[in-house]
């Protein structure tokens, strides 16, 4: 089976981007950190091993000039986070489905491939972010997806990893792959700069 690789991704757009950032570094700063980071994602994560995909907010930026050469382009679509994380789950083509977040500075493609390989033994992998969150979360698919998943998780808290793995019902297993930083604050701009 295919294995599909999903970045999750919103348009770079002036004033819309990293807006946590933002407040501490100014749009344009945080804007270009966006689009040149999301950028370099993009091209490092184009492999053999797997099929990419964008799944991109807002959904009318299915055309923006950011997923230039990339064929695999799909909306988030509505709801909150939680929602629009399990539609590539539900939505994409029979295989294993890793999903990362477009910030993640240090995110290579051995990350990626070790993730995958937890996925062989493991229904989900989760990568731990420091902040208590996570920068990716792959399912093999080989079982039914979960009613609950990502319900009633608490996002852009400590608690957003540990309420997600309690959205897994108790016989579904699931693995951590490597620890990465996102970069959501001035503090973690600085650590990455």
């Amino acid at each position: 089976m295919m294995r599909h690789l999903v970045i999750f991704a919103r348009a770079p757009q002036f004033g819309r981007v990293k807006r946590r950032l933002a407040r501490d570094i100014g749009d344009a700063a945080a804007t270009r950190f966006y689009r040149l980071t999301l950028a370099r994602q993009i091209r490092l994560l184009r492999d053999r091993r797997w099929r990419l995909w964008l799944f991109v907010t807002p959904d009318t930026a299915l055309a923006d000039v950011a997923w230039r050469g990339i064929r695999r382009i799909r909306p988030q679509g509505p709801g909150d986070l939680g929602v629009r994380m399990k539609r590539p789950f539900r939505t994409l083509p029979p295989g294993p489905v890793v999903m990362v977040g477009s910030d993640i500075p240090a995110m290579r493609a051995h990350h990626i491939a070790r993730a995958f390989h937890l996925l062989g033994s493991h229904d989900f992998v989760f990568g731990p972010a420091p902040d208590g969150g996570f920068w990716l979360v792959g399912a093999r698919r080989t079982r039914p997806l979960p009613h609950g998943l990502f319900a009633d998780v608490r996002w852009s808290t400590h608690h957003a990893l540990r309420d997600s793995v309690l959205t897994l019902p108790l016989d579904y297993s699931f693995a951590s792959a490597d620890t990465l930083d996102d970069v959501d604050d001035l503090a973690s701009f600085r650590a990455v700069a």
